[in-house]
């Protein structure tokens, strides 16, 4: 994978979905963590501390576009014999 292929971060329609999944699932169950967590030892700096933890670990998993993320990539058709109307 070179530079331009990390950077420039594409991920297919699926990939999208899959992401916007984790990432859905993961915040829910991290802020009833945070908030049982927080609510056992009675401070509301373990609640936020463990909820921005779980952020972050969350944005290195979905942000960096992961091959996982591109097994379905698209295929677009050619622009051959297409007549644009002005």
């Amino acid at each position: 994978m070179t530079i331009q292929e990390l950077v420039e971060g594409r991920i297919d329609f699926k990939g999208q979905k899959t992401a916007d999944d984790i990432v859905r699932v993961v915040l829910i169950a991290s802020t009833f963590l945070s908030f049982a967590i927080g609510f056992a030892f009675s401070s509301l700096m373990i609640t936020m501390s463990t909820f921005a933890l779980c952020t972050v670990a969350l944005s290195l998993v979905v942000l960096p576009p992961w091959p996982m993320f591109n097994h379905h990539p698209v295929i677009w058709l050619s622009a051959e014999g297409h007549n644009q109307k002005s």
